[in-house]
């Protein structure tokens, strides 16, 4: 039986344990974390290249409030909860948990993955919390895909 796609969306006491229990389970858990305020297809590349590492993907989302923190004023295009359910409808995602944080050091401390995975334009050791996660992966951006190009094109064609 499927999940439903709200049912995806947990807090980070939720996930926490449910990872403990995957991890009595002896089940692969692969993480990776972005703001993903408009999708576009490279993350859908990322997240199905993410999901196939694992036996289940969590994805660490930013909040509105750190997307405006990192990305300026004018960001998120998206709020949380629409981009959390846009995430949590995809296949390839199994869990989404919304973090308030810059960065996701608190949230990979506690659920301590087993794979870590960011894009390419990471290098291994500038991930944040990759002492957390037993490995990290970096997987290739598709090329001419991002959320700020995509912005920009938007802006111009009106």
């Amino acid at each position: 039986m499927m999940k439903s796609v709200k049912s995806k969306i947990i807090t980070l006491a939720k996930a926490t344990a449910w990872r403990n229990t995957q991890k009595r389970l002896g089940k692969k858990v692969v993480f990776t974390n972005g703001c993903f305020d408009v999708i576009h297809s490279g993350h859908v590349t990322l997240l199905e290249k993410a999901r196939k590492l694992g036996d289940f993907l969590v994805i660490g989302l930013n909040s509105d409030t750190s997307v405006k923190s990192i990305k300026g004023k004018d960001r998120p295009i998206n709020k949380q909860s629409d981009r959390a359910l846009v995430l949590a409808a995809m296949s390839a995602v199994d869990i989404v948990v919304i973090f308030n944080e810059d960065t996701p050091y608190n949230l990979l401390k506690k659920l301590q993955p087993d794979i870590l995975v960011k894009g390419a334009d990471y290098k291994t050791n500038q991930v944040i919390g990759r002492e957390f996660a037993k490995k990290v992966v970096t997987v290739p951006l598709v090329k001419g895909k991002s959320t700020s190009k995509t912005i920009s094109i938007l802006k111009h064609s009106c």
